[in-house]
């Protein structure tokens, strides 16, 4: 069963080449860390920031062009951890089907926000037992 998250901290540090976001169980008190490149990590903070930028970032314009095409962003699911490396999936609907795409959670998070409104953020029971477990 998937459990909803939430996006908490986002922390960018210029020294370092990976940046660190915190997820937050919405209904209960689990957290973790994910950690991202540099340029997902600005991605993210602008949006959250409602930081308007001349021209569309990458992230907006998969989000321009899913919808420009009829699909609509249904959600973020990140779905396995596999040797400290996470795996997400953007789900769209589109002509009635739910397509997932394969998808880094940096940038399914960026997607998430990128939306209006933002996208519910999952992330699947196994994947947080894991996180729990090992301390990831």
């Amino acid at each position: 069963m998937p459990v909803q998250m939430e996006l908490t901290r986002i922390i960018i540090r210029e020294t370092h080449g990976e940046q660190v976001i915190f997820l937050r169980e919405v209904d209960g008190e689990r957290t973790f860390p994910i950690l991202i490149g540099f340029f997902e990590a600005t991605s993210i903070d602008r949006r959250v920031k409602d930081i308007e930028t001349p021209r569309p970032l990458t992230h907006d314009l998969l989000v321009g062009a899913v919808e420009a095409m009829g699909g609509e962003f249904q959600d973020v699911m990140i779905t396995e951890l596999k040797e400290h490396t996470y795996y997400a999936v953007l789900r769209v609907r589109s002509e009635g089907e739910l397509i997932e795409i394969d998808a880094r959670p940096s940038d399914a998070i960026a997607v998430a926000v990128s939306c209006d409104p933002t996208l519910p953020i999952y992330v699947s029971e196994d994947v947080l037992n894991d996180v729990m477990r090992d301390g990831t």
